[in-house]
């Protein structure tokens, strides 16, 4: 159907899926940021990472431009990425090649209005979204995955026609600011868990004094009664038994 007389129009997808479907590493990963951003489904992070390649990418190209086009390409890539509070006034390009995806969810509406107090959890701020409890500058909004941008952040606030505007709501929050926890610099390390040996039960052992082990007035024996005492022995049974069959022979 030709799409000038008012046909239905397929609406062009705003993500790249990865390449391969089942590599462990970023199954793991994938499921970190969901659970942790209350994301609905692997599409939403698909459509931010792909938001943080396109900046990447962009920001790439800009170094092989010539100088006057690449000056104003690079103001205009930057105050774009500052507007949503992603960079600072003074970064550069080398500080959108350090952007991460997690700076990308932090800037997300749901993210913010649990930052700033407004829900309990990030499974709460979509539910206040999506049902139309939030406002932004005077308008409801409905959509969670919308980057908030720098000077919209104070203007987050409930709807003035939302139950939780009143002040004796009694699902309001506190009001208290979430700030989400300092990462880790260095990477966590599985440590074993410690092994407890049991070592069998000592037996109680009499100390003996070296003075009783071995006494060193004894006197020592001459050859003479060494002699004796080898004669004296008396030989094995077995030996005893030969010599009498030799005897009996003879």
């Amino acid at each position: 159907m030709n799409n000038t007389l008012g046909g239905i129009r397929k609406p062009k997808k705003k993500y790249v899926a990865p390449g391969h479907p089942w590599q462990k590493t970023r199954l793991a990963e994938e499921l970190i940021y969901v659970g942790e951003y209350g994301l609905r489904n692997k599409r939403e992070l698909w459509r931010h990472r792909s938001l943080l390649a396109r900046f990447r990418g962009t920001a790439r190209d800009l170094v092989a431009l010539p100088v006057e086009e690449r000056t104003i390409r690079e103001s205009q890539l930057l105050g774009r990425i500052n507007r949503l509070a992603l960079i600072d006034k003074h970064s550069q390009l080398d500080d959108i090649l350090d952007l991460t995806i997690r700076d990308i969810l932090e800037r997300r509406l749901q993210t913010q209005v649990v930052r700033q107090g407004l829900a309990k959890t990030m499974h709460h701020a979509r539910q206040l979204i999506v049902h139309g409890h939030i406002s932004l500058d005077g308008h409801r909004v409905t959509s969670p995955g919308m980057l908030l941008y720098r000077d919209l952040e104070k203007k987050l606030e409930y709807s003035p026609n939302s139950p939780y505007h009143s002040p004796n709501h009694p699902e309001l929050p506190k009001g208290e600011a979430v700030m989400p926890k300092p990462e880790d610099s260095e990477a966590a390390v599985d440590k074993p868990e410690p092994i407890e040996v049991k070592l069998p039960a000592v037996r109680d052992i009499k100390e003996v004094s070296l003075e009783e082990e071995v006494d060193e007035d004894e006197p020592e024996l001459d050859e003479e009664e060494k002699n004796k005492e080898k004669v004296e022995e008396k030989p094995p049974a077995k030996k005893r038994k030969a010599n009498s069959t030799k005897k009996d022979t003879s």
